[in-house]
């Protein structure tokens, strides 16, 4: 088997839509820290929500990542062929005692956090109480669940990046993980989150479950992407030392917003990416990122030639302020 590179990071778009400018953010960082690093950039389509996957999607981001000079180095995975690696990996978690089935709707959750006085909104999500750690009763299965309890606090918080972890931060019922942006973070997901889901009650893999076991069967050592999904890091940390997995460092890079300070998103109509002069769009995305602005490579080139000198001119500036770590 031939040497794989120390670094391998990913890029990871769902298919639910055109790449608008918070997805090129997000692509560019990705791509130029696995360059920055000497090491390979993978792109997979996060396409296991398919109910909310557009026919076509995920050639036409291919298509917008290449106009841009992204090209994945390998060739390109699709969670929606990859049910067998899911169904194993839900099936340790089940033989390790740590995954149980859960009979909660919706309402029944809600009615759960209303009688234990925990009626409060995390986000769009509500925490899951552990109705049914004991069993489903007479109602049948729906979902299966992570139990975090085992996971939830790290007995020691080993240095990450070279930034070892202060005694006064550290918190025992917490989780620690190390940003390369934000620094030490820590949640406990047991009482802010709950057990949280592995399989749908659809049948679908959840997003947690599958990105986890991708990243692993990649050898992802390297994740960035953007700061909305820092939340997911403590639940995928949990969920690789339930799989006995390594977990890769994190860097999540700064939110593009709309006009309303919302962020920009297939969700709330962000527009597609205008790709007619790509150079402009990529300009946009290094602005964001902190990258000097204005690269005006030889108009003499062709397109795709003055696209590969502004990536190749934003290396540097990555490499100097991002591979510490």
């Amino acid at each position: 088997m031939a040497h794989r590179p120390t670094y391998r990071g990913r890029f990871a778009p769902s298919p639910t839509g055109p790449l608008h400018a918070g997805s090129l953010v997000a692509a560019l960082a990705s791509w130029l820290d696995a360059r920055a690093h000497g090491g390979q950039w993978l792109v997979r389509m996060e396409d296991v929500d398919t109910p909310r996957c557009v026919p076509g999607a995920a050639e036409h981001i291919l298509q917008q990542l290449a106009a841009c000079g992204l090209v994945s180095d390998e060739p390109v995975w699709a969670q929606s062929t990859r049910h067998a690696a899911y169904e194993a990996a839900l099936a340790q978690l089940q033989a390790n005692g740590v995954a149980y089935p859960c009979a909660c709707t919706r309402k029944d959750i809600e009615g759960a956090q209303q009688a234990q006085g925990l009626a409060r909104p995390r986000h769009a999500e509500l925490r899951y109480p552990g109705t049914c750690r004991q069993g489903t009763g007479n109602k049948p299965e729906r979902a299966w669940r992570l139990l975090t309890t085992p996971f939830s606090a790290q007995k020691t918080a080993p240095p990450l990046c070279g930034k070892a972890l202060t005694a006064p931060y550290f918190r025992e019922s917490a989780w620690h993980w190390f940003d390369r942006l934000a620094g030490w973070q820590q949640q406990n997901v047991d009482a802010q989150v709950g057990d949280f889901v592995l399989k749908r009650a659809d049948g679908l893999w959840a997003y947690q479950l599958a990105v986890v076991v991708d990243d692993a069967a990649q050898g992802i050592t390297h994740v960035v992407r953007g700061a909305d999904l820092a939340d997911n890091t403590p639940r995928q940390i949990l969920l690789q030392r339930a799989l006995g997995l390594p977990h890769p460092s994190y860097l999540h890079t700064p939110l593009v917003l709309g006009a309303n300070g919302e962020k920009l998103s297939k969700q709330n109509g962000a527009a597609p990416l205008d790709l007619t002069d790509p150079l402009t769009a990529l300009n946009a995305a290094a602005t964001a990122l902190g990258l000097p602005a204005g690269t005006h490579p030889d108009p003499n080139q062709s397109l795709p030639a003055q696209v590969d000198q502004a990536l190749t001119d934003w290396v540097p500036h990555w490499t100097a302020a991002w591979t510490g770590c």
